[in-house]
């Protein structure tokens, strides 16, 4: 049983959290020394520097096309110019400079983000006749196309343009005297709807049919996900992967002002580990997930967003309509998100009007030619039922809507996109659902036996909490500790480990119902789950 009462030690923490923050050197690098095999070691030394140089090289150039390289070049030019830098000795006096004057750790942050954002789950292209993963390739594509093609038929229905159309001077001048109360803004829905919800996606998910052996078709549910060839994680390498949860650690009395030593130094490796303990101090959250996305905000983000908004104010597109209807829907409705609505409307306006979130975005798949092509909104994908939702909890942590918006959008760059397309990504929604599946067989046979016998697709029951990484269904602070762990561990995995383990607290209840109406119902409410000692007490089980 996953949920159960443990007398194992946890595993002791040898470093103290304040002396991470107080000796810790950005960038510290300790070689490994061997005495056998000179020469293979120094042919495989000569590899290693080969491939950093070009990786160097590489990073480089991708630094010259990012918009802050223009900033800092100048700053480094104003440097370079300065007393401190000796011109008969300008590479040591202007590296002294540079960290002198805290451009080093700028420039490391840069390295990191780009290094971060560049990984891909599969660099090597694989011919489609030997791929046993091309049938899941082809199925997001097709997906793309249906959520798409819908919108545009929505388009011709409303006779409204996909890209929008300019508003009449009445109602720029309205939208504009109502920005800070979009909530009044009078508009007619009624003939607006969704273009998808999870239900809708998942139902796609579960009719996947990918190659399989013979002898497994007469024994293999056609509602499990274990005939896809994806590689996830047990039990055992979760609790290897999130072993720093388990960490004896007392010092948690001056978390708060060693948090506040890490994030002076303004070094994003730093501020993610901090969050790995999952008990960051709320009023420095916001500053440290900045850090770590990479998301502070500079000059031309300002000017970025005033583009945006201008957008907005001055042309009406259909997705507007949606993205009215989703924050009536859903934000609007709860508790918890309803006093945010109005700074909603602005933040999803101009996300949905971002070109450069589509090419941010890495895709795992491209169209194919030879089928109709229908056209996207700016941002690159549809909006679906639920999607302000990942927005919502951010604006507990700042108060700027600038601020707000860039940190959003770089947590959906990194990790929500992934939930809402069909891709072969370890940490997209196909894996975190074999996962899950995996687990709840593994784990809680008894359960995975019983909603077998009502023939009742377990999937069903936490898709939604998956897909919306648990928000609206934890209470805003639960969901900001469970979202510290997936930064801190640049991982989604976690969300289906905590769907494994609500409904194994729940397991009794669950045992007795015999619907999936009632089985929803006990599930319904998640106001009593505490994230954190759940996760700890489940990892830590013998």
């Amino acid at each position: 049983m996953l949920v159960r009462a443990t007398n194992s030690k946890d595993t002791e923490d040898t470093t103290s959290s304040t002396e991470l923050a107080d000796s810790a050197e950005p960038g510290a690098i300790y070689p490994l020394a061997r005495h056998d095999a000179v020469h293979d070691s120094s042919f495989m030394e000569e590899l290693k520097d080969t491939s950093i140089h070009h990786t160097a090289l590489r990073l480089a150039e991708d630094v010259k096309t990012m918009k802050l390289y223009g900033n800092l070049y100048k700053m480094v030019q104003k440097l370079s110019c300065s007393p401190e830098v000796d011109k008969d000795d300008m590479k040591q006096t202007l590296e002294t400079a540079i960290k002198a004057n805290g451009l080093e750790i700028e420039i490391r942050n840069v390295i990191y983000h780009l290094i971060r954002n560049s990984v891909k789950s599969d660099t090597r292209p694989t011919p489609a006749s030997s791929d046993p993963l091309n049938y899941l390739r082809r199925a997001g594509i097709q997906w793309e196309r249906r959520v798409r093609k819908s919108l545009n038929s929505m388009c011709s229905e409303s006779k409204a343009q996909l890209h929008g159309q300019m508003r009449t001077a009445s109602d720029r001048e309205e939208i504009l005297s109502k920005w800070d109360e979009l909530s009044t803004y009078q508009i007619d829905l009624s003939n607006y709807r969704p273009v998808y919800a999870p239900k809708d996606l998942l139902d796609v998910l579960l009719s996947l049919k990918g190659p399989m052996k013979q002898d497994e078709t007469d024994f293999l549910p056609k509602w499990e996900f274990s005939h896809i060839s994806l590689t996830v994680k047990n039990l055992f390498e979760l609790r290897v992967h999130f072993s720093e949860l388990l960490r004896n650690d007392n010092n948690f009395g001056d978390w708060s002002v060693t948090c506040q030593k890490i994030l002076k130094t303004r070094h994003a490796p730093l501020c993610q580990q901090a969050l790995k303990k999952g008990v960051t101090p709320p009023p420095l959250r916001g500053a440290l997930w900045s850090y770590v996305l990479g998301s502070q905000v500079e000059q031309h983000h300002v000017e970025h967003w005033e583009a945006l908004r201008q957008s907005v104010l001055t042309n009406e597109s259909i997705v507007d309509k949606l993205v009215f209807k989703d924050v009536q829907l859903t934000a609007t409705n709860d508790d918890r998100y309803f006093v945010f609505e109005d700074v909603l409307y602005q933040i999803m306006l101009c996300f949905s009007r971002d070109t450069e979130i589509s090419q941010l975005i890495q895709v795992e798949f491209t169209n194919s030619a030879k089928a109709k092509q229908y056209e996207g909104p700016p941002c690159g994908f549809v909006p679906f039922h639920g999607i302000c939702m990942l927005a919502a909890p951010f604006c507990y942590l700042y108060d700027n809507p600038v601020s707000l918006y860039y940190t959003f959008r770089a947590f959906y760059i990194r990790y929500c996109h992934r939930l809402t397309t069909i891709n072969t990504h370890p940490q997209g929604i196909v894996s975190l659902c074999l996962l899950f599946e995996k687990l709840l067989q593994t784990h809680e046979p008894q359960l995975w036996s019983h909603f077998r016998e009502l023939q009742i697709q377990p999937i069903r029951v936490v898709f939604k909490w998956l897909m919306r990484a648990f928000s609206g269904h934890l209470p805003p602070e639960q969901l900001l500790i469970l979202w510290d762990l997936i930064l801190g561990y640049d991982s989604l995995e976690i969300l289906s480990l905590l769907a494994i383990i609500i409904l194994s607290f729940r397991r009794e209840s669950l045992m007795q119902v015999t619907s999936v109406e009632n089985i929803e119902a006990i599930l319904s409410d998640l106001s009593s789950v505490k994230v954190l000692p759940l996760i700890q007490l489940t990892l830590s089980r013998d």
